[in-house]
C-alpha cells in the first residue's frame, strides 16, 4: 500500500468481518478511511461496533451510519469528500436466508450498488472494487471454478445479485471511466467471522454442548480462505493497474464438511455431536477458486492453512468469550 499513502477510501459495510480487517490495515498508512455501515442486525450490532472499536479513536477514520440504499446518503458522501477508492462490500448475505427472503437480498444487494455507481459518476474516484462471491458459480461442474467460466447459472438469489452487481459494476465502468474489480471471495473465515457462518458456529455450538447442524453426508466441500489472504489480495487490488477485473480470492484447497468439524473438534477438545439434516435448497456441493489469475497479476499467495486458521479463529474466539461472553 505504499503507493496508495495518502488516499481518501470509502469503505462500505466497513464495520463488518472483513471490511473491520480491512479498515485495520488501511489506517496504518496515511490513508483516510471513511466507513458507511447502517449496523443492521443481521446479527448483533454490538459485534460491530466492537469490531470497529479500535478505529473510533483514529484520527484519520470517520465514521457515518447510513444506508447504501438511501440515494441523499450517497450523494452526500461524494459530495463532500474528495474519495479517491471505494471498496464495496456492504450487502445483505448468506445463501439460505436470501431464499426466505429475496426481495430484500435484490433491494440491498442490487438497488443499493447502483445507488453507489450512480454517485460515483462524475466524482472523483480512481478506483472502485466490488466484493462478488463464489456463489456466482453455482454447481460449476469444471473445478477449479475460473473466472472464464460462464456463470448464468446461481442456484440462489444471493449468488444471483452478486452476479447481477458484478453486471452492473462493468457496465458503469463503461460509462464512467472508473477503473473497476470484481472479487469473488471463496468462503472467508477467521476472528470476526460473521456468528451464523460455519466455523464460528460449529465452535461456539460445540463448546456449548450442543449438536451441530451437519447437511448431507459430509461430502460438501468449502474453499475455506482466511481472512488474512482476502485482505492481502483486496490491497493489492486496490493498488493493481487494471481497467476492468475480476478476480477469484480463495485458498484453492477445498474442505469436507466431516473433516471441517474434525479440525474443529480437534482444536476444541470435544467430539462433535452432528444433527444430520438434508442439504438445503441453493447449497452448492463444492467450491474450489482457480487463483492463477490473482496470483500471476495481484502475487496474490493465500498462505494460511485450514488447520492454523482453525487455531487462530479458535483463540480468537476464547478471547472474546472471556471478555464480551454475553455477546459470544
Amino acid at each position: 500500500m505504499g503507493k496508495n499513502s495518502g488516499k481518501t477510501i470509502l469503505v462500505t459495510g466497513g464495520a463488518g468481518f472483513i471490511g473491520s480487517h480491512l479498515i485495520d490495515r488501511l489506517l496504518v498508512n496515511d490513508n483516510q478511511i471513511i466507513c458507511l455501515d447502517n449496523l443492521n442486525d443481521y446479527y448483533n450490532p454490538e459485534i460491530k461496533k466492537l469490531n470497529q472499536s479500535e478505529h473510533l479513536n483514529h484520527l484519520n477514520y470517520t465514521f457515518i451510519k447510513g444506508d447504501i440504499r438511501d440515494g441523499e446518503t450517497i450523494r452526500n458522501l461524494f459530495e463532500n469528500h474528495p474519495i479517491d477508492i471505494v471498496v464495496h462490500l456492504a450487502a445483505m448475505a448468506g445463501v439460505r436466508p436470501s431464499i426466505e427472503d429475496p426481495v430484500l437480498y435484490t433491494d440491498v444487494n442490487i438497488n443499493g450498488t447502483q445507488t453507489l455507481l450512480e454517485a460515483m459518476m462524475g466524482s472523483s474516484v480512481k478506483k472502485f472494487v466490488f466484493a462478488s462471491s463464489s456463489s456466482v458459480y453455482g454447481n460449476n461442474k469444471k473445478t477449479p471454478f475460473s473466472e472464464d467460466d460462464i456463470v448464468d447459472s446461481q442456484i440462489s438469489p444471493y449468488g444471483a445479485t452478486k452476479k447481477m452487481g458484478e453486471v452492473m459494476c462493468y457496465t458503469y465502468h463503461h460509462l464512467s471511466g472508473i477503473p473497476t474489480s470484481c472479487l469473488r471471495f471463496f468462503t472467508v473465515y477467521g476472528p470476526r467471522q460473521r456468528p451464523e457462518m460455519a466455523i464460528h458456529k460449529f465452535t461456539r455450538m460445540m463448546k456449548n454442548g450442543e449438536a451441530i447442524p451437519f447437511f448431507g453426508d459430509g461430502s460438501t466441500a468449502r474453499d475455506y480462505t482466511f481472512i488474512e489472504d482476502i485482505i492481502n489480495g483486496i490491497l493489492a487490488t486496490i493498488t493493481a493497474d487494471d481497467q476492468f477485473a475480476i478476480y477469484n480470492l480463495g485458498n484453492s484447497e477445498p474442505v469436507k464438511l466431516d473433516e471441517l468439524v474434525h479440525v474443529i473438534g480437534e482444536r476444541v477438545g470435544l467430539d462433535p455431536i452432528l444433527d444430520r439434516q438434508e442439504l438445503p435448497t441453493g447449497d452448492v456441493q463444492q467450491t474450489f477458486a482457480d487463483v492463477s489469475r490473482a496470483k500471476s497479476r495481484l502475487d496474490y499467495m493465500p498462505s494460511i492453512s485450514i488447520d492454523e486458521g482453525i487455531d487462530r479463529f479458535v483463540d480468537w474466539y476464547e478471547s472474546m468469550l472471556a471478555s464480551h461472553g454475553a455477546l459470544f
